[in-house]
């Protein structure tokens, strides 16, 4: 019994520590949503280096921006993109989570209401 429960016992800690491995965010992903200001278009391309998340954000209103304050949590990323739209700064937060192939993100302007953004993984 007792070879029996220390089998179990590393199959949990090989599950748990599984699951405790961050999701490879680096890459390019793509997504369009809609927003107050029109259709949106975005890039996003990541660089994940163990907790911290860097790259850039590319959309068709607001131009190539770099990604900052960037952190990965697991399955869950979040980052700053401070970008500009008619020579006004933005500041825009995103929170969310990533599978193998998508990414959910939630964007925060300011006080405005958040904007849900499903991302697909370029191949």
């Amino acid at each position: 019994m007792t070879g029996r429960r220390a089998f179990i016992a590393a199959v949990l800690v090989l599950a748990s520590f599984g699951m405790l491995q961050a999701v490879d965010v680096t890459g390019k992903w793509t997504t369009k949503f809609t927003t107050q200001v029109g259709e949106q278009e975005y890039t996003y391309e990541f660089v994940a280096k163990g907790t911290t998340l860097t790259g850039t954000a590319t959309g068709n209103l607001t131009g190539k921006t770099q990604i900052s304050e960037g952190k990965i949590d697991g399955n869950k990323i979040s980052f700053i993109e401070n970008a500009m739209y008619m020579d006004m700064p933005l500041r825009f937060e995103y929170t969310g989570t990533v599978s193998s192939d998508e990414l959910k993100l939630s964007r925060k302007l300011m006080d405005f209401e958040a904007e849900a953004i499903v991302a697909k993984r370029s191949k």
